[in-house]
């Protein structure tokens, strides 16, 4: 019987090339596999049908936008999962929820390798195949860039040799990942770190310098999910994508940001993600309001550490796991609206209300109502400063400095 292959395909010419390369490399049948998380890019038949044009024996498509949004996004949203405190993962986020769907075509198509088009340098090959091993040991992973040396130069060649229905005609400068979640964009004369980004760069976001009225909305949340934007119901999915228009036409979300990848190098990223960023920041400040003090700041470490787990693609992982029940717990109470402005390339919190806010009016105020006894605060600091004040008195009767 003769081998098969998985491919994970998004139809541009190096994934094109490949249906041919790993069949003229290893004799193995190709089955291309598309997956729709967002990216707004062509339809997916128009994307199967050139697969198939391309040499694939066979084509899988899935539209996994929900799956993506309620399954992935939704518990990067829990966690306020931002890599090195900005980036909201819009890469990593997608790749687990890929590898699902090529481990489920191995599957259904008897295929005993799985193969994709990173190159050696990037985290993306380390979150593909590691995905794959911890969801099905027993695959094989080879990647065509990496492991064949299939440069750009040579994949338009062969594309050319072979007749492959690809189109060169207008080649970008730059290399794009895009999902609903985000946009991430490098290479280029981005490469250099004392280039700034110009507009042509952006494509979810409008300049956040040019004047314009602000947009306020209010978010509503239920255990830590949005359900409602301005009062009007959404799905996880409706939710990104209203926030990625009415948050992209303030210019929020931009971020420039030299990175720590997984394989050792820095690299420099571009990225645009207004819907995350604007969901993050007003779900951040629900947890301020409803999450109890201790739970609030152990969740603050669990957020970074949730982040590097799934960049350094470990989603499959027993930690995340774990986690992942650990902020379910947290986001129970999450519930409430959240008023926000958009504007100027920001989203500003100005209002927060819910049944489940820690916030008493009587407790927190200095006017009349004031409900806090002062006259115990002064037992509670000598309490809570003891054992640090019996180490100063240790170090000044022993002649050691304590400042």
């Amino acid at each position: 019987m003769t081998e098969r292959v998985v491919l994970a395909y998004s139809g541009g010419l190096d994934t094109s090339v490949a249906i041919g390369w790993i069949a003229e490399e290893t004799g193995a049948e190709v089955i291309a596999v598309a997956v729709d998380v967002g990216q707004d890019g062509e339809d997916l038949e128009v994307i199967r049908d050139r697969a198939l044009a391309c040499g694939a024996v066979d084509a899988y498509v899935a539209d996994a936008r929900e799956e993506f949004a309620d399954e992935y996004c939704l518990p990067a949203l829990k966690a306020d999962a931002l890599y090195l405190d900005r980036y909201p993962l819009v890469s990593a986020l997608s790749r687990p929820v890929i590898v699902k769907h090529l481990v489920a075509a191995a599957k259904q198509h008897g295929a005993t390798i799985v193969a994709h088009g990173c190159t050696g340098k990037g985290n993306d090959q380390v979150r593909f195949e590691v995905g794959i091993a911890n969801l099905a040991p027993d695959l094989t992973c080879i990647a065509p860039v990496r492991d064949y040396a299939m440069t750009r130069d040579k994949a338009i060649e062969f594309a050319e040799r072979t007749g492959l229905p690809i189109s060169q005609n207008k080649k970008s400068p730059y290399s794009i990942d895009q999902n609903v979640w985000g946009r991430a964009v490098e290479t280029g004369f981005l490469e250099d770190i004392w280039n700034g980004p110009i507009e042509d760069v952006y494509s979810y976001t409008q300049d956040p310098a040019i004047p314009r009225p602000q947009d306020e909305v209010v978010i509503t949340f239920e255990a830590g999910a949005p359900i409602a934007i301005d009062g009007e119901k959404v799905t996880m999915l409706q939710a990104i994508q209203k926030l990625n228009a009415r948050a992209g036409a303030q210019g929020v979300g931009r971020l420039d940001l030299v990175e720590d990848r997984l394989v050792g190098i820095k690299s420099r990223e571009i990225y645009e993600a207004p819907g995350a960023i604007a969901l993050i920041t007003a779900h951040q400040e629900l947890v301020n309001v409803t999450v109890e003090r201790e739970l609030s700041r152990f969740g603050r470490g669990v957020s970074q550490r949730w982040s590097e787990l799934v960049y350094d693609g470990l989603w499959y992982s027993p930690l995340k796991r774990a986690l992942d029940g650990l902020l379910d717990d947290l986001n129970a109470t999450v519930s409430g609206d959240i008023r926000m402005t958009l504007h100027g390339g920001r989203a500003v919190v100005t209002g927060r209300r819910g049944d489940e806010s820690l916030y008493d009016f009587g407790l927190a105020t200095y006017d009349t109502g004031d409900t806090f006894d002062q006259s115990q605060a002064k037992g509670f600091i000598d309490i809570w400063g003891l054992s640090s004040t019996m180490a100063a008195r240790r170090d000044q009767r022993l002649g050691r400095s304590s400042g």
